[in-house]
């Protein structure tokens, strides 16, 4: 069997209800669990995917995440099918995702804002949230752009979380 994530995609920003969709199968119709965890806490679930004929089907299930107890800004998405034979974990897929609510509370959305020459992340958290040393929600919701907080360059695609 196989198992193929396509949203979210690694390192998206999510509200507390995750869409995670994509294709899976290579069997009539088969059992697929979920667990969203960051370590101190989880969500689990199951669901079921194939096209009825040993082929992959499309999958797309909502997780509401709201009443876990996450205390991590990043949890991770784990997609697999138990064996039959002895219950073990098979094919698994992990995708690490942000927690909107744990970066900004009452997290809704993000803006994109392209740096511009002479900006520091100080002045664009003091833009968008009107306090300067707010600035880490940036560097949290960035984790593939900003590598170095003292580090932004014009041209930088900076993802901001709103509430």
């Amino acid at each position: 069997m196989s198992i193929d994530v396509q949203q979210p995609r690694p390192y998206d920003i999510v509200g507390n209800t995750i869409q995670i969709g994509g294709v899976a199968g290579a069997a009539f119709e088969a059992g697929f669990s979920y667990r969203i965890t960051e370590g101190h806490d989880e969500v689990t679930g199951h669901f079921m995917a194939g096209d009825g004929a040993g082929g992959h089907g499309q999958f797309q299930i909502s997780v509401d995440v709201s009443g876990a107890s996450f205390i991590r800004d990043r949890v991770f998405i784990e997609v697999f099918h138990v064996s039959a034979k002895d219950g073990s974990e098979l094919d698994g897929v992990v995708v690490p995702v942000l927690l909107g609510a744990q970066i900004v509370p009452g997290y809704t959305t993000y803006l994109e804002h392209t740096v511009t020459f002479g900006e520091t992340l100080w002045t664009i958290a003091n833009q968008y949230y009107g306090n300067g040393s707010l600035y880490h929600r940036l560097v949290v919701a960035n984790p593939t752009t900003i590598h170095n907080p003292n580090l932004i360059h014009p041209g930088d695609v900076i993802r901001v979380p709103r509430a």
